[in-house]
């Protein structure tokens, strides 16, 4: 139950969670999205159907027999997992103009694949989306940390969409941070895509620095590459996140609680992290376990989708002959 309470008349109110009904994943990659989007979505009382790459086609052929077989042997439907058939793109058209055999559709992949079944679906979508995520530096912040936290962000895992894509530093500490940053990244091996400001801090650290375009500013690179800027002011920061940001992750630095306050306030994202990396938006490492995806939309579920966001809600009112005078 998710709330309830008897009404002043006598009813009894209560708010249940329901499943969303038959879940449509179109996903791109690794076969494990298989198994964990068949398990979050049977776990939550949902039916799923699959559609991942060709390129996987065989592998998530075999690992859907396995968990029907499994599902089956439980006393389940097993038809409450089934991958799509077929490897071409008519299949993720049928799927995603099956509005009334299909409740919802997650999509789960890159810039490209999100976008197509935004645009084309006819079936309602949860969008997860692409992760250009943010490091401000105030300047407040201390640069231990500051480090830390950046190379963290950039370069514990690349290839993930809470990974950092985008540094802004505060003008007053950029001549103290920028160089050590700099080494720091290079010593990860990233290069740096670098506004103005910031290439004129580089011509005495080991950086591989580049300058920037504006599309560095907007890029999702999934690899060891950066976009960095200096900005004037913790404002100044906010404007360039609220210009450039998929909605994922942004993250400050900063000793200043004020300052803390404000860019929490200002940023509007599924997660704002303080003195923190980017890359702990993520349902395990929330405690909510396995994920359908991170959600960047602000309809229904935002962030990390666990079971509680495959769920809908119904409302059931008990009376005892209670009429409406």
């Amino acid at each position: 139950m998710v709330r309830g309470n008897t009404l002043p008349n006598g009813i009894d109110l209560r708010q249940v969670r329901v499943p969303l009904g038959v879940v449509g994943i179109i996903y791109e990659g690794r076969p494990n999205v298989t198994v964990d989007a068949a398990a979050l979505c049977l776990k939550s009382g949902n039916a799923v159907l699959l559609r991942g790459s060709s390129s996987a086609y065989q592998s998530n052929t075999a690992l859907v027999r396995v968990i029907r077989d499994a599902v089956g042997g439980a006393g389940l439907p097993a038809d409450a997992v089934q991958l799509v058939p077929g490897e071409s793109r008519d299949s993720v058209r049928e799927l995603m103009r099956a509005r009334g055999l299909v409740d919802v559709l997650i999509p789960r992949g890159g810039a490209s694949l999100i976008n197509t079944v935004v645009q084309e679906s006819t079936v309602p979508v949860i969008e997860t989306g692409t992760g250009n995520c943010h490091v401000y530096v105030d300047a407040a912040a201390d640069l231990d940390t500051a480090v830390e936290i950046l190379i963290n962000s950039k370069a514990q895992r690349v290839s993930v969409c809470n990974a950092a894509e985008t540094l802004l530093v505060h003008q007053d500490i950029a001549a103290d941070f920028l160089p050590r940053a700099l080494d720091a990244l290079a010593d990860a091996g990233v290069t740096v895509h670098a506004d103005e400001r910031v290439m004129a801090y580089a011509k005495d650290t080991r950086a591989t620095v580049v300058e920037a375009t504006p599309e560095d500013w907007e890029t999702e690179y999934l690899s060891y590459d950066i976009a960095a800027a200096v900005v004037d002011s913790l404002d100044k920061a906010v404007e360039h996140i609220r210009l450039w940001t998929s909605g994922h992750t942004e993250a400050i630095v900063t000793t200043s609680q004020q300052a803390a306050r404000r860019f929490t306030q200002l940023v509007d994202s599924t997660t704002v992290a303080v003195n923190a990396s980017t890359r702990f938006t993520d349902g395990g490492q929330f405690g909510f376990g396995a994920e359908i995806g991170i959600s960047t939309q602000k309809l229904h579920a935002r962030g990390p989708m666990g079971l509680p966001e495959l769920t809908s809600t119904k409302y059931i009112v008990t009376g005892d002959g209670h009429v409406r005078r």
